[in-house]
Formats: C-alpha cells, sequence, structure tokens
C-alpha cells in the first residue's frame, strides 16, 4: 500500500459522477449489475469513511436515453423525462447498497416523488453531508435539454465541492479514440482552454462551460479498476485533471 493511500485526503467534499452504464455487467441485457452497485458502493464507503463527504449524481443511460429516443421520433422533452426517472431507478438501486453496508445515504429528486427521495433543497442537502451521509442527487435537472454532466456541474457548485470526479471506463482524456487509435495520447492534466481548442471529450459543452466558469476542477477516471475512487481522493495521480491551469 503506498503512503498516498495511507494518507490524508486531499479533497473534503466531491461529487461522483457515475453512468447509468457503470452499473450494468459488459454485454448482460439486464440493467443494473447487483454485484457491480454493490462494489461501487464498497468504493463509496471507503471514501466515505476517510471523512470524505460524498455526493452522487448517477446517469441513466443502462435504462433510456432521452436523445435517442428523440431521434426515433419521440418528443424529446417526454424522452428526457422518462430519462430523469431512470436516474431515480437507478439512485434507488445504489442507496440500497449503501444502507445495506450501515452507509445513511439520502436521495434527492428534482422530480417531486415523496414516497421515494426528498426533493432536492440546497441546504438540506449541505446539512446531509455535513452529517457524513452520502447524498444522491437523482432526476437531473427537472428539465429537459439537460444531460447528467451538467446536472453534476450544477450541483457540485451549488453545494461547493472542490472538485468532480468522472467515472469512465477509460483511464483518462486522449487527444482520440484509444479504442481505434493505438497511438492515442494521454493527458495527466488539461486546461479548459486546451480541452475546448482541441475539442476533447470531457463533459458536454453546457457542463463544461459551468465548470470552466466556477473553476470547478473535473478529474477523468477508470472506474473499473479497484479502489480507483480512493486513489484519487487521496491525490494520486489516476486518469485526467480539467482546470484553470495544467
Amino acid at each position: 500500500m503506498s503512503n498516498l493511500i495511507a494518507g490524508q485526503p486531499k479533497y473534503r467534499r466531491i461529487v461522483l459522477k457515475l453512468s447509468g452504464e457503470a452499473l450494468r455487467e459488459p454485454g448482460s441485457l439486464e440493467a443494473i449489475s447487483p454485484a457491480i452497485v454493490t462494489d461501487i458502493a464498497r468504493q463509496i464507503q471507503a471514501v466515505r469513511d476517510l471523512g470524505v463527504e460524498i455526493a452522487v449524481v448517477v446517469g441513466g443511460g443502462n435504462i433510456w436515453r432521452g436523445l435517442s429516443a428523440n431521434h426515433g421520433g419521440m418528443d424529446r422533452t417526454t424522452a428526457d423525462y422518462m430519462g430523469m426517472l431512470a436516474t431515480v431507478i437507478n439512485g434507488m438501486a445504489l442507496q440500497s447498497a449503501l444502507e445495506q453496508m450501515g452507509v445513511v445515504t439520502r436521495l434527492q429528486t428534482a422530480i417531486g416523488m415523496a414516497n421515494v427521495a426528498e426533493p432536492f433543497i440546497l441546504r438540506r442537502a449541505i446539512r446531509h453531508l455535513e452529517l457524513g451521509r452520502v447524498v444522491i442527487f437523482g432526476a437531473g435537472t427537472g428539465n429537459p435539454f439537460f444531460s447528467t454532466d451538467t446536472t453534476a456541474a450544477l450541483r457540485a457548485n451549488e453545494i461547493r465541492a472542490e472538485v468532480i470526479l468522472k467515472a469512465t471506463k477509460v483511464d483518462g482524456v486522449y487527444d482520440s479514440d484509444p479504442k481505434t487509435n493505438p497511438k492515442a495520447k494521454r493527458y495527466e492534466t488539461v486546461s479548459y482552454t486546451e480541452a475546448l481548442t482541441k475539442r476533447l471529450r470531457v463533459m458536454d459543452s453546457t457542463a463544461f462551460s459551468l465548470c470552466m466558469d466556477n473553476r470547478m476542477p473535473i478529474i477523468v477516471f477508470d472506474m473499473t479498476r479497484p479502489d480507483n475512487i480512493k486513489r484519487v481522493v487521496l491525490g494520486e495521480k489516476v486518469g485526467t485533471l480539467v482546470a484553470m491551469e495544467a
């Protein structure tokens, strides 16, 4: 075990952005893998046990993709609201796994559904974090035409998080697709300006603009490698850091 893992956290309040696909077993027809959700919950618990305040934004693409449905002819607003409901399903799955481990959580949604979750109230969310509870934000921003990347950027700035950890299946940001280009270059650090100029795929434009305007750093990292969330929080050089100055 490295000295960094044994040390103190670099960040005290974080937003973890998970894609809905992160909850699915590769190649499986099942939308949610209980084993994968349990492993993600274990990693979150390990970071929470370091004293880090954690908020989670989870996508819904494993269940429903609003943009794809819109391209198929469905009304975009309807399709996006369906996607928001999918994120709540994923949030409930993650909440259940965490609570089975004894981690106190709160699921807050941008669309009212009192039987399953609290409404998103900023001061209440911050108080939950201060009390050591993991807060899961569901239902996106509550508005169509916005992605869960934008939700993560918005909520991170609202709760005054120190960083957004964007969990992916790739170990950082590349100058081209590493799956098709074996010579693709991975960045350890990159500035917002460079990411825009080189059209690097970090987040969608709305989310990226929110982060850049508010100097919110983003770390893009590989979620599939064991304990990477903890390694990032402890300051190890994992993935790619996107910040004002790189």
